[in-house]
């Protein structure tokens, strides 16, 4: 049945053609009015002439560069995905675990704090000399290009990962056979010291106060970590600039079986707790005084009148 024919319409029969393609015989009769024929109506396409799509490897280039913008933007503003190198962080990390690092609260005014893993770029001095980039060749661009986007760890970038355990304003100190102490106070590192290890017994340190703006970092596994206190002969006395943090590490992304996050460990509460019970104390001086001041203007203007 011819499309769009009545319902009921009898087919056209097969004709012979000629040589010019036209059919022979008799014209067929005109359609009525309303009746679609074969031939194209105004402004209708015909049948295999609609858009064609654009082949895939058109598009492939495309989908290719909307995934290096987006994982730029990705590594820049949200989130980072670091290698662990060594054993400085166990148990907490091991060798060979990929972290993810927040970058997105430090563009809110978030810093450092206290208890948070964090990676910061050498200072200066903490890694010795950076070793030359395997950057020759394809392999060698092709990784460049890799650990620009964040797919791959940078061989130009010095960075480390230690755990914040003093920020600016504070005094840390740490004789042998005691435990680090915060603002006097003894910190309790149960939850994350490596077994077997001590506070500083291979080198003890203190008291140091940090400056504002830096911070002080050790080590999980205190006697395999050349951190803060291995470099207080270097500019800074061991400590690091706030601004040289690339971000708090926040969840174990890699391997699968030691997913997990990395919260701030509860022995650093009692630090927070000292402070905020402080700070009640500093806000009720604050308000007295304005108090003080309209009571003793109110008696000097009732004595005047």
């Amino acid at each position: 049945m011819a499309v769009g024919a009545r319902s009921g319409a009898d087919e056209p029969e097969e004709r012979p053609v000629t040589s010019d393609g036209e059919a022979s015989g008799e014209k067929p009769p005109e359609p009525e009015s309303g009746d679609r024929t074969d031939r194209e109506a105004p402004g209708e396409k015909k049948p295999g002439k609609a858009g064609k799509q654009r082949s895939f490897w058109k598009e492939l280039p495309i989908l290719i560069g909307i995934a290096i913008v987006l994982a730029l933007l990705i590594k820049t503003f949200l989130v980072q995905a670091f290698s662990i190198p060594s054993d400085s962080m166990q148990n907490t990390l091991q060798r060979g675990d990929r972290v993810l690092v927040d970058k997105l609260t430090p563009w809110f005014g978030a810093t450092p704090d206290r208890g948070e893993v964090v990676v910061f770029h050498d200072p200066g001095g903490w890694l010795g000399e950076s070793p030359p980039a395997d950057s020759e060749g394809f392999l060698g661009t092709i990784r460049h290009g890799l650990s620009v986007i964040g797919l791959m760890p940078s061989q130009e970038d010095q960075d480390l990962i230690k755990r914040v355990v003093a920020v600016g304003g504070d005094t840390v100190e740490c004789q042998q056979g005691g435990p680090v102490t915060v603002n006097g106070r003894a910190l309790d590192e149960s939850d994350y010291l490596y077994p077997g290890n001590t506070p500083c017994d291979d080198q003890p340190f203190g008291p140091v106060e940090i400056p504002e703006g830096e911070l002080w970092v050790l080590g999980d596994h205190r006697q395999r970590s050349l951190d803060s206190r291995y470099h207080q002969d270097l500019p800074g006395g061991g400590t690091i600039p706030q601004e040289e943090v690339v971000g708090r590490a926040i969840v174990i992304a890699w391997p699968v079986n030691r997913w997990s996050t990395l919260p701030v460990p509860d022995g650093y509460d009692e630090l927070a707790g000292a402070v905020a019970g402080a700070a009640p104390a500093v806000l009720g001086a604050a308000g007295t005084v304005p108090l003080l001041l309209w009571r003793w203007r109110r008696r000097s203007a009732s004595a005047q009148g």
